[in-house]
């Protein structure tokens, strides 16, 4: 406040208040709304109860139950860790991150990984979830199908592609999935913005942070740039000084 700034809480853009409102009232805008909608492996019974969107769940910090459980984590970025982590320390019996492709490919920050590692995290290299199976006669969790990977050089990409080895297939018994591959924006807030993004939902941005709308900026996770807080810090500072010569 005594930098004369005015916080409103509880407001939801497109619900309680308008892009378009915002430009009337305002000669610059920022939209640093992030990323969070959790993605999803489209494998069968991802809809049980028991498996839950990492992002979703660090955000909302509504945790079931961990106490003697055991918890699969599906990914290999930062948000991965810090679910698994977050788990082991609520109680968890047994907590594993899955991952599909090799350590050394791993987006997460190496102190991350190794500081898991040192909290009793198990790594699943070259693995991925095939399927989630249910309890008998419930809709619940009871195990996880896994198959291992080998990776291929393919032609045109820049790193080898995680490739199923076929009969690989073996179960874990599991209480919980997580998953933790990914995010996307919310589409319902972003297509009402009139404002262009890419093929994946993201808003595009110029080298100044603006939006295909003059006067609308723009950076973070829903610019579709590294998702990390530093990132997305780094963003806001160079978005501040690109809209400060815009105004002037």
């Amino acid at each position: 406040m005594k930098l004369g700034i005015q916080v409103k809480y509880n407001q939801t853009l497109g619900n309680n208040i308008t892009l378009q409102e915002l430009q009337h009232n305002y000669d610059a805008v920022f939209l640093a709304i992030g990323s969070n909608i959790p993605m999803q492996m489209n494998i069968e019974g991802e809809e049980l109860k028991g498996v839950y969107g990492g992002n979703k769940l660090l955000e909302n910090n509504e945790h079931p139950n961990y106490q003697d459980k055991k918890v699969a984590v599906i990914g290999g970025g930062n948000v991965a860790m810090d679910c698994a982590r977050t788990i082991k320390r609520k109680g968890a019996k047994e907590v594993y991150i899955i991952y599909r492709r090799a350590e050394e490919q791993m987006p997460a920050e190496r102190k991350e990984i190794e500081e898991a590692k040192e909290e009793g995290i198990t790594f699943l290299f070259q693995n991925n979830i095939v399927k989630i199976l249910p309890k008998e006669n419930a809709k619940e969790v009871q195990k996880i199908e896994c198959i291992k990977t080998e990776l291929v050089q393919k032609e045109g990409d820049l790193r080898p592609s995680p490739v199923d080895i076929k009969g690989s297939n073996y179960f874990i018994e599991m209480d919980y999935v997580v998953m933790a591959i990914g995010s996307k924006p919310e589409q319902k807030i972003v297509s009402n913005l009139s404002i262009q993004t890419n093929s994946k939902g993201y808003i595009e941005v110029d080298k100044n942070y603006m939006t295909s709308q003059k006067g609308i900026f723009a950076g973070g996770d829903i610019t579709g740039s590294k998702a990390t807080v530093a990132w997305a810090a780094r963003a806001g500072r160079n978005a501040a000084e690109a809209i400060d010569e815009y105004l002037k």
